[in-house]
């Protein structure tokens, strides 16, 4: 205690070199903090968006995520009601679950034959009441409300679109959707009807009363034998979906209709079936549990299961990138706050000469002077990574309380920009250790030159 009572008032010594040093070091941790918190919101957002689409796990025939995409009717789960029946009644997955759906991808043909305009789409079957509750997961607290589905309360032959699909099937007019220019449709094939065989299959559709013909399209899609099948639907809305591939080819319908259109009188079934937890810490227990199930009570399906990191390759790109650039940014002001203490420290030797030759002479020795410094930077450290933590903290807490808002990347709507330090005690705890790491290896150099002093020139050092 002695030698931290002393180091600290050698510090004091020399306030105004202290502080520009402190200044320094308060300035790197805390510019640190700033953009792990920003990084650590991106990273909690993505994930966030994720999870409300895709659920924290999928259950899926084996090979479907490698080879689905181009047959997805054939990596079909037939008895998913009673894989879906058995996760909900586990007592070990129960309590962890939010949700437990299935969905059904299928691609097919897209036409607006009064206009004679038709396009390729990937469409997806949902249970739009699981969505709904799915948007609702917001595990980190983001100040937004959750978009209420656009199938919602509409009849099974309602599909929702993308823009491009819309902009394509010149359905931008009657579906008001901004910033949407439909050309005029051509003269050959306008008022055209559908193709022979195509209408005769849509004639097979039940009618709906009260639909409007403006916003049909017919979908052309093959069955589970190979076969043609078509389903007359009614376009509700159409939505951007932010990146501009997957807004061409871009339709949701409720779940019956898309079994219908695939399956049709046969029985149905669903391409995966997605679980949403709680928490996303809660994966691996879940799935431990969810492979010990399918081995025993489903061992006869070849079933597997895919964790959202792996469906959404873009999330761990983008959570690599910012890893990398948060290291690059620790590692320069690491260097800055290094070269800084280790000038502040190797004046204070030069300042102190006499002194060090002093204590030398009434016989303090060579690790006491080393101790001396060596805690002399050690509480530069201290306090300036204590300092820097509640400079971030506040730059934190303003920048949260601003109002500001940002479009990230794949995102329509703005949303709030937010600097997660709070609570990050591995975020604060990893800066404020490294900065005090850096501190004391500044000191050491410094530290080791004013041990070595010979007694004799210290003292009669000017």
């Amino acid at each position: 205690m002695k030698t931290f009572s002393l180091a600290l008032r050698n510090l004091l010594r020399n306030r105004r070199r202290s502080l520009t040093t402190l200044l320094a070091m308060i300035v790197g941790a805390s510019a640190i903090l700033v953009f792990g918190g920003y990084s650590r919101d991106i990273t909690y957002g993505l994930q966030t968006g994720y999870v409300q689409r895709s659920g924290h796990l999928q259950i899926q025939h084996k090979d479907y995520f490698l080879y689905g995409s181009g047959n997805p009717t054939a990596y079909g789960i037939p008895d998913y009601a009673q894989v879906i029946a058995a996760i909900k009644a586990d007592p070990v997955l129960a309590p962890m679950l939010t949700v437990v759906t299935p969905t059904l991808q299928l691609g097919g043909i897209a036409g607006n034959f009064a206009a004679g305009v038709s396009r390729t789409v990937i469409g997806s079957g949902v249970v739009v009441e699981d969505q709904n509750t799915m948007r609702k997961w917001n595990d980190y607290h983001f100040p937004n409300r959750p978009k209420i589905a656009a199938l919602t309360g509409t009849k099974d032959d309602a599909v929702l679109i993308g823009n491009g699909v819309a902009r394509v099937l010149q359905l931008c007019g009657p579906l008001h959707v901004k910033d949407c220019q439909t050309l005029p449709p051509a003269t050959e094939s306008s008022g055209k009807a559908a193709p022979d065989d195509i209408a005769a299959l849509s004639a097979m559709e039940a009618p709906v009363a009260g639909t409007q013909d403006a916003t049909r399209i017919e979908m052309l899609a093959a069955n589970a034998h190979g076969a043609p099948n078509v389903a007359s639907l009614n376009v509700v809305k159409a939505e951007d979906q932010g990146v501009k591939e997957l807004d061409d080819i871009f339709v949701v319908m409720h779940l019956t209709q898309a079994q219908r259109l695939v399956y049709g009188a046969a029985a149905p079934q669903a391409t995966a079936i997605v679980l949403q937890l709680q928490h996303t810490s809660q994966i691996p227990a879940a799935r431990a549990r969810l492979e010990q199930l399918l081995a025993s009570s489903f061992k006869g399906q070849p079933l597997e299961i895919q964790e959202f990191t792996t469906l959404n390759p873009f999330y761990g790109q983008s959570i690599g990138m910012f890893a990398a650039l948060f290291s690059f940014i620790a590692v320069l002001i690491g260097a800055i706050v290094l070269f800084t203490v280790g000038n502040t420290m190797s004046m204070a030797v030069v300042e102190r000469t006499v002194e060090i030759g002093t204590l030398r002479a009434i016989g303090l020795r060579r690790g006491g002077i080393r101790r001396l410094f060596i805690c002399e930077g050690l509480l530069l450290g201290v306090i300036g990574a204590a300092l820097g933590v509640f400079a971030a903290l506040v730059i934190a807490y303003l920048i949260n309380h601003a109002g500001l808002t940002w479009l990230p990347p794949g995102r329509v709507e703005p949303v709030p920009l937010t600097v997660r330090v709070w609570g990050e005690t591995n975020l604060i705890g990893g800066t404020a250790i490294g900065l005090m790491i850096v501190a004391v290896f500044s000191a050491l150099l410094p530290a080791n030159r004013a041990s070595k002093m010979n007694i004799v020139d210290a003292l009669r050092h000017v």
